[in-house]
């Protein structure tokens, strides 16, 4: 049900503006020019006009640099094959459709953590109302395609805990089985083990994968999901009887883990760039071939030439700092301090002589600030109780919100939250759990936070049809649109 309704407000008039919006015009652009080669080429500078007009068939000879990887435009791409690459529509489908999957994702995810099909739904319900989610699942940037591959690895780590344990209890069993007294020799309960290659934790290595091959700023979460599904089977080790789990679960678990994420999901990205190997003039596709390296000529051309483009990129990143009208620090995104315009107009038609057409990333004020003190909350749990849900959705969190500190001269944007806006959800709704109460609580207690969640969840969802008409380009009075401005910041 969540997804559907997540689905209807990304989808109902999504070719609204018609016309690419904000970084659209990067990333539409190289995805059609990767359906006709397979890599980016260059467009003439009135490359837009055109595109906009339906008539994107304009593109030059020549290669274009780029520096993001291309997973995320290729996806792009598919929704332009389905739908045509000259409506809006069709280069907007494939953002839609991914934001809409992630609706139902998290839902399921955060009732398979809370053990509650209610919370679940409340889950789906926050994200599919939210405007920072919603307007970038109706626009075609990188950042939506990166949440989404992100989520689905954190839902695949979510299943392989729960499969590692079982592997464990098997194990176990069968040792115990083999005795008399029915109970593991001590040696056996030394270190534990070894559980076997799991599909799962490979699973999520090919998310994380492409993920980085959406955005490079998928790197952190590769290392903290890594630690944390480690930090999951050692306990399981501990809760087992195990001896020493800290070595068991480093050196029976951890080895297998770190095989199945990283170098899985390296060779997951090398594959995403099988447009760029198959070309012949893609950008530094040659370089190799005219800056021979004598101590490496056992690396295929193709590598050494795709290592340059990526030391090219990575300079570019390390020095990408410039004055924007919307660039927003890191530290402003939890609070929506300074939200992004993606398209702004002034038409006609409203009924009156002044009318504004937005599209507005700008957060659920409710949902944005309430999960800003959740955080504080899951701390404590986590610190205080050792609760796994709340070192779980922290780690989301961290991964992608803390490493973005380490560059606080580079223009940042408050749309880049959204690669961890599922976990800050599912903060809010641990919290909410804690309102509910537990399957202990009293029934009058139960009664009381099912009412209280009740008027959260009416209260968010109110505000977010407040807001609507400025994150889906509806034409409405300057009036109307000046009243949603809070804050001086949101102009």
């Amino acid at each position: 049900m969540m997804a559907l309704l997540g689905g209807v407000l990304r989808f109902v008039r999504l070719g609204e503006p018609g016309t690419l919006v904000f970084d659209e015009t990067y990333y539409v652009k190289d995805a059609y020019s990767m359906l006709q080669s397979g890599y980016e080429r260059a467009w003439p500078e009135d490359a837009n006009d055109s595109f906009n007009a339906g008539n994107p068939d304009v593109l030059l000879d020549s290669p274009n640099y780029v520096v993001h990887p291309p997973v995320g435009k290729w996806m792009i791409a598919f929704g332009m094959l389905l739908f045509g690459s000259d409506n809006a529509f069709g280069w907007r489908f494939s953002a839609a459709l991914v934001g809409t999957l992630s609706v139902l994702v998290l839902a399921l995810v955060a009732q398979r953590m809370f053990g509650s099909a209610l919370l679940g739904g409340a889950a789906g319900l926050l994200l599919a109302v939210d405007g920072h989610h919603l307007v970038e699942s109706r626009t075609s940037l990188l950042d939506i395609f990166l949440s989404f591959w992100l989520l689905l690895a954190f839902a695949a780590l979510l299943l392989d805990r729960d499969d590692g344990r079982r592997r464990l209890a098997r194990r176990l069993a069968s040792l115990a089985g083999q005795r008399d007294d029915g109970v593991p020799a001590p040696r056996q309960l030394a270190y534990g083990p070894f559980l076997g290659l799991r599909p799962w934790r490979v699973a999520a290595g090919i998310c994380l994968g492409l993920a980085l091959g959406t955005k490079w700023s998928a790197i952190p979460f590769i290392a903290a999901f890594g630690l944390l599904t480690v930090a999951w089977d050692m306990s399981a080790r501990r809760i087992a009887g195990v001896h020493h789990w800290v070595l068991g679960g480093a050196s029976k678990d951890g080895l297998l883990a770190f095989v199945s994420l990283v170098p899985v999901a390296l060779l997951t990205y090398l594959a995403t760039w099988t447009g760029w190997f198959r070309s012949t003039d893609a950008y530094d596709r040659t370089w190799a071939a005219t800056n021979p390296a004598d101590g490496w000529r056992w690396v295929p051309d193709g590598l050494r030439s795709l290592a340059e483009y990526h030391r090219s990129a990575y300079t570019f990143h390390q020095g990408l700092g410039s004055d924007h009208p919307y660039e927003a620090s890191a530290w402003s995104w939890l609070v929506v301090g300074r939200p992004t315009s993606f398209f702004y107009e002034t038409p006609g038609g409203c009924g009156t002589d002044s009318c504004s057409q937005a599209v507005t990333v700008l957060g659920n004020p409710l949902i944005w600030w309430s999960a800003a003190l959740s955080l504080v909350v899951l701390l404590f749990f986590w610190i205080g109780r050792r609760d796994w849900r709340a070192a779980a959705v922290l780690t989301g969190v961290a991964a992608g919100y803390l490493p973005w500190f380490l560059y606080p001269e580079r223009t940042t944007f408050y749309f880049y939250a959204v690669a961890f806006e599922p976990f800050l959800v599912l903060a809010l709704v641990y919290c909410l759990g804690l309102v509910l109460g537990g399957r202990g609580a009293d029934a009058a207690r139960r009664r009381r936070g099912i009412v209280l969640v009740g008027v959260f969840l009416a209260a968010a969802v109110a505000l977010s049809a407040y807001f609507l008409p400025i994150w889906t380009a509806e034409i409405i009075p300057y009036d109307q649109w000046r009243s949603r401005m809070w804050l001086p910041s949101w102009i």
